[in-house]
């Protein structure tokens, strides 16, 4: 199968891009990803033992995944076989097996990398499994989604999934550096716009000597501030990417900053995503969900707020209608929380499921035909607003159950009246058994 570079054009005698052209020689010069090729780092072991298993690398673009499974074929000898989950199939993955086997009996190893790897269905991705476990090929699986979502069980069993870093300021200004030593001149940029390419970069190295190399061709006489840069490259960062990772990543964390009472970390995450071009009402069913299960019956109001937020932005539309989704947002992560009716309901699923189909006890069931009366149903009820107290204190749970007890309120907020009420009644059925 022919070289990825040279299936883009980007062969010796051909032009090459500037990060291609500063792409790492060895580890040691790939920046951002000390964690995994440092000595104390999974990559870093595993080369001191002379062994490399089989992996997957998740991380963002542009953080060096390619470079690093090109870098260790390298470091252990093995040949290093390219391919991209986009533009390949079945019949370039017999190929490929069949070549590695015919090295293999020359002694020679592969290391297929496979860029994209989630891109393959359930079945290709199981075509795998063999080659890695008689050793075949070492798989370099590459993917900017979530594995636990994208990959197969089976495979994720048999390769170790590793996480890139997104490149810091320091590791993006270090891509700048070497970008300036290459070209021997430094970019015309000021130090407010240079922080600004970084950030347009997003972490994504990369993006970074893209911008960098179109700033180098402008030939600029003076430093351009960040106002000419925006102008000159027209173009900038990517908040945020619905489709992909960053969309779970970021109501991720507005959920969570809703969850710990920080308003104004929540505020913050909401306008990520509203800026970034999420759908509203994406946010405000997560809004209505925080609602239900972190604040519950502790503030019954909470998801009516959440609610009407949803209701207020049908009615406004944008922008007016995003601060109702504010304002639901700031109610929400300041309302007291519980998670109790979640656990409670959670702790009855699994005994619903535990118990079968056990029978509701025969003095609660209705007794409409003689038949069913004759058997019982229904003897011994007791009509509640009949019993003093409007409570009967019967027991209503299966006899082969027996009394459990899932709801656990909390003393904050309104939970705090619903759980004396529960004391009560727990109280009166006491007294009635004893």
């Amino acid at each position: 199968m022919s070289n990825l570079f040279e299936a883009a054009g980007m062969d010796e005698g051909a032009p090459r891009p500037l990060a291609d052209r500063l792409r790492p020689k060895v580890l040691e010069e790939v920046v951002g990803q000390e964690h995994l090729i440092g000595p104390k780092g999974p990559l870093g072991r595993m080369l001191a033992q002379g062994h490399l298993s089989s992996v997957i690398f998740w991380g963002p673009p542009g953080t060096g995944k390619t470079t690093i499974a090109r870098l260790l074929a390298d470091r252990v000898g093995l040949h290093f076989e390219p391919m991209s989950a986009i533009f390949s199939g079945v019949a370039d993955l017999k190929k490929i097996f069949e070549a590695a086997r015919g090295r293999r009996s020359t002694g020679k190893g592969t290391l297929l990398f496979v860029d994209e790897i989630h891109r393959f269905n359930r079945a290709q991705q199981d075509s795998f499994l063999p080659v890695m476990e008689d050793g075949t090929v070492t798989l370099v699986g590459a993917t900017t989604e979530n594995p636990s979502f994208e990959l197969n069980a089976a495979l994720l069993s048999r390769a170790q999934v590793l996480v890139l870093n997104r490149l810091d300021d320091a590791a993006l200004e270090e891509l700048l550096s070497r970008a300036e030593a290459f070209y021997g001149e430094s970019l015309p940029l000021t130090e407010d716009a240079r922080a600004s390419l970084r950030a347009m970069a997003d972490g994504d190295g990369r993006y970074a000597l893209n911008l960098a190399e179109e700033v180098h061709a402008l030939r600029a006489v003076e430093p351009m501030d960040t106002a000419a840069l925006i102008t000159a490259v027209q173009r900038r960062a990517p908040l945020y990417d619905k489709g992909r990772e960053g969309h779970y990543n970021l109501v991720s964390a507005l959920h969570k900053s809703i969850r710990g009472s920080d308003c104004d970390a929540a505020l913050y995450w909401l306008a990520r995503m509203l800026v970034g071009g999420e759908e509203p009402l994406y946010i405000a069913r997560r809004l209505v969900r925080a609602a239900i299960e972190d604040i519950g019956l502790a503030d019954p109001e909470a998801v009516h707020q959440a609610l009407a937020a949803k209701d207020v932005f049908d009615f406004l539309g944008a922008p007016e209608g995003e601060l109702a989704l504010a304002q639901a947002t700031i109610y929400l992560a300041t309302a007291p929380k519980s998670n109790a009716a979640y656990a409670a309901f959670g702790a009855a699923k699994r005994s619903a499921r535990d118990t079968g189909s056990v029978a509701p006890p025969a003095h609660i069931l209705n007794a409409p035909t003689k038949l069913m009366k004759e058997l019982g149903y229904g003897a011994g009820y007791e009509y509640d607003h009949d019993a003093p107290q409007a409570f009967s204190g019967q027991d209503y749970f299966p006899e082969e159950v027996g009394r459990q007890e899932f709801y656990q309120p909390v003393e904050r907020g309104f939970e705090r009246e619903i759980g004396k009420r529960l004391a009560y009644w727990r109280k009166l059925r006491e007294e009635r058994e004893a």
